[in-house]
């Protein structure tokens, strides 16, 4: 509750306006109720850095669990594509969590950084060339930023094409 109110302030007011009161009066609480969860506004940005994280990986579970039968090799890379490219991935969620830990303290993001190296070293153990597995994660990324920040994000049709010619990469045989 307290999370997602944070990340309505940022929405709809931008980072500058997430304040502490600002968020305590979204979610209705006192300000000492929030404090007792998030001491610092830091400690807010960190909780929901760390949310959009538990929910990314959960994410990432569940997809490769769900992953065609009988190819194995592949599966957590075609995963870290499709969770990276759906819809709910390029809402205005995460880029609130990302903008407001990148224009409050750089230190922020420690969290997200060694997360991306726990994936990157899944996606080069994965059972298909490591080179044709980072560039399908860094082809989800790029779609993924061009999408948060507005830089000419394909149409729905071109981005179901890259997302279905990401995942053809992820099952040819290797050269």
């Amino acid at each position: 509750m307290i999370l997602q109110a944070a990340r309505r302030v940022v929405q709809s007011g931008g980072v500058a306006t997430l304040t502490l009161d600002a968020v305590a009066q979204e979610a209705g609480v006192s300000k000492g109720g929030l404090l007792y969860h998030f001491p610092s506004k830091e400690k807010l940005i960190a909780g929901m850095i760390e949310d959009m994280l538990a929910t990314f990986d959960d994410d990432l579970r569940a997809q490769a669990e769900a992953d065609e039968p009988g190819q194995p090799a592949g599966a957590w890379v075609r995963a870290y594509a499709r969770v990276t490219c759906a819809p709910d991935w390029q809402s205005l969620d995460v880029s609130a969590d990302l903008l407001a830990a990148i224009s409050t303290k750089r230190e922020l993001l420690a969290p997200l950084r060694a997360r991306y190296a726990e994936w990157q070293q899944q996606i080069e153990h994965d059972g298909i060339d490591p080179a044709i597995a980072t560039l399908v994660r860094l082809a989800a990324d790029g779609l993924w930023f061009a999408d948060m920040f507005g830089l000419a994000p394909p149409s729905a049709a071109l981005r179901a094409r890259m997302l279905d010619t990401l995942i053809a990469l992820t099952q040819e045989e290797p050269r």
